[in-house]
């Protein structure tokens, strides 16, 4: 790296110097040694990192590779330039994290340390087999469509973006030895994005965001036209302020206190004109409750004095501590489920502990209340315990498994009842979502050595409009 010191001379006088004169002289030269080691310290504790990027067959210029680089909590994030050139500054002797990917090319990988001024490396990329699509064919309902397959990539988790593209979290070989995010627009990868840890499962929040969750860390990506744009959250603060939230309706906000080592929480409405926190609907399992606080009973005393301690600390009891630590590691625990629901200018929530879908209006307040029980008898149902929406038109749906079969039943918004289901084609489904009348899903066949694909279903019209 090149340092730049500004130069300062000092003229002797003609005359002989005064005692004075000559310590102001020594402290001068005193500061600027100070100054100059200190510059030379900053100076050779980081490195210039210059990459090029080029293509293997005959050394062209790759534009728009993403670079990732980390290094401890450090990240930087860019994007080659049309010559194929990226240039950042990072710390000397630290281990580096590097990883290059381009939609057409093979993903490259590396670790390595930073021990000199500056850094040169040339990365040549091998080109990857694309599959072009050029026409677009509309299949009748029922007919089953590959929306991305690929013969080194497996589909491990995806999004579908409000504005009908895709963002896939997908693998080469185990999701733990390193995973990619692709922006996909169902003909063409736009975007790609190595993930700098190990990837568990992608969350989309209320404003369609996407939220890729790592063992240590959470990165937001947010779209703009085919642009990726990444936001590093710690996991703690994803979880307490980020989460949470579920919808909104102009200044109001809508979002739930759930706590997955508990067996009660709340559905909250934020006023954000008024600052005012309204709770409409609380969730209890009341069964559960009992079996969790009576766990207190049967823990040692060390365990019972621990946990004392800690409600002298934090004002919770100590049979919460307890139930917390030692009764949710048991098999008999199961996190509560009652999803919640805008649909046009009302609040659904589910509240299968009641058997009961309570309606509330935009501002809390209770309309009416409905027994449900699409969710009872689940060993001849099926019932997967998981309900859906469409973001494009509100419907709900409710997914059922019989044998490997998956079926879809719609949720009338006004009883809480399913009149009839929709069979898909395939077996073991996974990851199932709707968006436009269309039900997507990865699959891979049972026995084969096919990655694991997306897929989806367009739903028959009498299905979706009943």
């Amino acid at each position: 790296m090149e340092c730049y010191f500004s130069c300062i001379t000092i003229q002797r006088p003609e005359k002989l110097k005064t005692r004075t004169f000559i310590e102001k002289d020594r402290k001068m030269k005193v500061f600027l040694s100070a100054i100059f080691i200190f510059l030379m310290s900053i100076c050779y504790s980081q490195s210039i990192l210059k990459l090029k990027i080029l293509d293997i067959k005959n050394d062209s210029a790759i534009y728009g590779a993403t670079v990732t680089l980390s290094q401890d909590k450090i990240l930087f994030i860019g994007n080659s330039n049309t010559s194929g050139e990226v240039e950042t500054v990072f710390k000397n002797d630290k281990k580096t994290n590097l990883s290059v990917t381009h939609p057409k090319y093979y993903s490259f990988e590396r670790q390595f340390e930073m021990k000199s001024d500056t850094i040169l490396l040339v990365i040549r990329l091998k080109s990857e087999k694309v599959q072009e699509i050029k026409e677009v064919v509309v299949k009748a309902p029922g007919a089953v469509d590959t929306v991305f397959r690929s013969s080194r990539l497996h589909v491990e988790d995806f999004a579908v973006l409000p504005n009908g593209n895709l963002m896939l979290l997908t693998y080469s070989k185990r999701l733990k030895k390193g995973s990619e995010v692709l922006l996909f627009d169902g003909q063409n990868i736009l975007q790609t994005f190595a993930v700098p840890g190990i990837a568990e499962k992608l969350i989309q929040d209320y404003r369609g965001n996407v939220h890729v969750i790592c063992q240590n860390r959470v990165f937001t990506l947010m779209v703009e036209g085919s642009t990726l744009k990444l936001a590093q959250l710690e996991k703690d603060y994803f979880y307490r302020y980020v989460a949470p939230i579920l919808d909104t309706n102009g200044f109001q906000m809508y979002y739930s206190d759930f706590n997955e080592l508990y067996p009660e929480f709340s559905y909250w409405k934020y006023d954000q004109t008024d600052t005012i926190y309204d709770k409409f609907r609380t969730i209890r399992d009341d069964l559960m409750m009992e079996l969790y606080l009576s766990e207190y009973k049967w823990v040692d005393i060390r365990t019972k004095i621990w946990a004392k301690n800690l409600e002298y600390e934090t004002g919770i009891d100590a049979e919460i501590w307890v139930g917390a630590n030692y009764f949710t590691q048991s098999i008999y625990y199961k996190e509560l489920y009652a999803p919640f629901f805008k649909v046009g200018k009302e609040l659904l929530v589910f509240d299968y502990y009641r058997n009961q879908m309570f309606t509330h209006d935009l501002e809390g307040l209770i309309l009416e209340s409905s027994e449900i029980n699409h969710h009872l008898d689940k060993k001849t149902s099926g019932w997967k315990a998981e309900l859906m929406q469409d973001r494009k038109n509100d419907n709900i749906y409710a997914w059922y498994e019989k044998v490997g079969t998956s079926y879809l039943g719609k949720i009338d918004p006004k009883t809480g009842n399913i009149e009839t289901k929709y069979q898909l084609n395939f077996k073991y489904l996974e990851k199932i979502q709707v968006f436009d009348n269309y039900v997507y899903y990865v699959y891979r066949p049972f026995e084969s050595s096919q990655k694991k694909y997306l897929y989806k279903e367009k739903l028959p019209l009498d299905f979706t409009n009943q």
